[in-house]
């Protein structure tokens, strides 16, 4: 005889992981209170599925952009260096006083202090053969705001992300992406020095979107994740109109996250079995799946090929795009951009 409220656990588990559940019947274990479905090979896909991996390379990541943001801030030393009367917490915070904030409205360092511990600067990549400082920008913040909405936006994206990918494929994603981020950041910002350190996250970002995408078929609050990712992008792109906030890195992550998410995000499709004794199957993954993993990958080499010849060779973006400029910095009567 059924019981309703046993073969409701399997649905009722899926709204908690977004996933759904396999078909069939549920019944109760041996305690009375867990359910598993009828076919043990459903069940066996569906938990390898939900498996989730330990959590480290997130929580090392905002550290480390922790620990670098006190380190900047150590260096910059606003009281020693500038006038200590404009410093902005001098009183207390002394050498890690903030710059004032007609020259940095997101409490940090100054550009100076940024471009010579790693910053992104055209010319030093350019001319200067410190082509290192594509992937050194990803880890500085502009300031103290900067750290805390990214970090916050880290932690909420990488840990789930990690939790169900592993930390190699989440990793690769977030350098792969900041480096994305940095070679589209040199080809329009020509003066000054930004960071880019929001370039890693958009890359998670674009690539939850992308692993959305092409999974679409096991999940079930598709409208619940986009929400989420609207409102993170949406923070974050605000904050890239202020100084030191380096918008391109942005845009580059994202799209460098988005191919990259199509290829290492990929997850059997919906209802996939593993059969025991080597019976005939349905592929694991779908034909669009392939589809997009091929195409994904090949958009990858190809714009990280064309994009690094360009950087190197000096080409200006903005000989193309004549109001990209603004895309990166808006000036206003309280701060100036450097570009």
């Amino acid at each position: 005889m059924s019981n309703p409220d046993v073969e409701a656990a399997g649905p009722a588990r899926a709204a908690t992981t977004g996933i759904k559940p396999p078909p069939g019947r549920y019944y109760a274990g041996g305690d009375g209170q867990h359910a598993a479905p009828v076919a043990p090979f459903y069940y066996g896909q569906e938990a390898e599925r939900e498996r989730q991996h330990h959590t480290w390379l997130v929580p090392v990541v905002v550290l480390a952009n922790v620990a670098m943001f006190i380190v900047v801030m150590y260096y910059n030393d606003c009281p020693r260096n500038g006038r200590d009367a404009d410093c902005l917490g001098g009183g207390f915070l002394r050498r890690f006083s903030f710059q004032p904030l007609k020259e940095n409205p997101l409490f940090g360092p100054s550009s100076a202090t940024l471009g010579k511990y790693g910053g992104l600067d055209r010319y030093k990549v350019v001319h200067g053969g410190q082509g290192w400082r594509l992937e050194t920008s990803t880890w500085l913040h502009a300031g103290l705001i900067h750290l805390g909405a990214n970090m916050i936006s880290l932690i909420f994206v990488g840990v789930r992300l990690e939790q169900q990918f592993g930390f190699w494929k989440v990793g690769l994603v977030y350098l792969f992406s900041g480096l994305g981020g940095s070679v589209l950041s040199v080809l329009f910002i020509r003066n000054g020095v930004s960071v880019g350190a929001s370039g890693a996250l958009f890359g998670l970002l674009g690539a939850m979107l992308s692993e959305l995408i092409t999974n679409w078929t096991i999940y079930t609050n598709r409208l619940a994740a986009m929400a989420n990712l609207i409102i993170i992008a949406a923070i974050n792109l605000a904050l890239g109109i202020l100084p030191h906030v380096d918008n391109f890195a942005h845009i580059g992550g994202f799209l460098t996250g988005f191919l990259l998410g199509f290829v290492l995000l990929i997850q059997p499709r919906f209802g996939w079995l593993e059969q025991p004794f080597g019976g005939k199957t349905k592929s694991k993954y779908t034909a669009c799946q392939i589809v997009l993993l091929i195409v994904a990958l090949l958009l990858a080499i190809a714009g990280f090929a064309v994009g690094l010849l360009m950087v190197f060779r000096g080409v200006n973006g903005n000989d193309h795009c004549s109001w990209c400029h603004y895309l990166t910095c808006v000036p206003t009567s309280h701060w100036k951009c450097d570009n």
